[in-house]
């Protein structure tokens, strides 16, 4: 406990040495603002925002009035009258007028922010990142996904499933394979497409091939699922069922391995054991020479 309080005592004096060499206009929001009764708003100072030694931070330019607006009036009345631009969480300003005050730095970086998917919903920069934090959780693997949870509920279902991609552990974050300040691709996708975006740690499944399967060369969707199936690996369907939507043509494909019409107490043994991917494993394409059924 005495460690603890050891620790917190010199975070906190580190916080009021920034704070005491911060701009003459920061300092009298600190005068109120000040690190007994609001510790969250010093902590910026331990943030690349409070470095004042970068001309590209906010600090080195008009400090706090950088995001928050003039705050004249703010200062003046400031019981009545909130900042001119406030994140929260009260008297929180429009989300176009936080984004405008973010996009007046960030702007070169997320270049298809207006229009994207995340602006045309209203959300706004604060709704993912802690910007007076030091630790921002978004911006760590491990705790990432717990923020893009909270809006898509329907993906935190899904690597629940039994076959999924690591993401609960950390070792893929959701930004591997979206940018959440939007881009020109569907789902705001960093890669062209949904293939590519597969291919990049797929490196196995590049083709070209000699014996090519189309499905899985234009659009790996057609047969996974992104973020999460019942069926191993991350399949739509379990095998034949899945291989049938396509090949129900001559010879044996032409036998329907549906689940109705089974012979009373004898299941259909493809139903059970049997799969298209015992005979035909190679289903992303083969250089085999003797490989045109994919069967090598």
């Amino acid at each position: 406990m005495h460690t603890v309080r050891r620790i917190a005592a010199v975070a906190l004096t580190a916080l009021w040495f920034l704070a005491a060499h911060a701009a003459e206009d920061d300092r009298t929001c600190l005068r109120c603002h000040n690190i007994k009764n609001w510790p969250q708003v010093h902590e910026i100072f331990a943030t690349p925002h409070g470095v004042a030694s970068d001309a590209r931070t906010p600090q080195a330019s008009s400090g706090c009035a950088s995001c928050h607006g003039d705050g004249s009036e703010h200062r003046r009345k400031s019981k009545e009258l909130p900042p001119e631009i406030n994140f929260g969480p009260r008297y929180v300003s429009a989300p176009e007028v936080q984004s405008t005050a973010c996009l007046g730095c960030h702007a070169a970086a997320m270049p298809h922010w207006q229009g994207g998917t995340h602006a045309v919903e209203d959300l706004t920069c604060t709704a993912c990142h802690s910007i007076h934090t030091k630790d921002t959780p978004v911006l760590a693997r491990a705790s990432q996904a717990g923020i893009c949870y909270d809006c898509h509920r329907d993906v935190r279902a899904d690597v629940r499933l039994p076959s999924r991609h690591p993401i609960s552990e950390g070792e893929l974050a959701c930004t591997d394979c979206h940018n959440p300040h939007g881009t020109l691709k569907p789902a705001d996708l960093t890669a062209v497409s949904p293939t590519e975006a597969c291919l990049s740690c797929h490196q196995e499944l590049r083709g070209p091939f000699l014996f090519d399967h189309p499905p899985a060369s234009d659009d790996c969707s057609t047969c996974h699922l992104p973020h999460g199936s019942v069926h191993e690996p991350l399949l739509i369907a379990r095998g034949p069922q899945l291989c049938q939507d396509c090949h129900l043509a001559a010879f044996h494909p032409s036998d329907l391995n549906a689940g109705s019409g089974l012979p009373s107490g004898m299941p259909n043994p493809s139903l059970l054991g049997r799969n298209c991917m015992n005979c035909h494993p190679k289903v992303h394409g083969t250089n085999h020479p003797s490989g045109a059924r994919l069967t090598r």
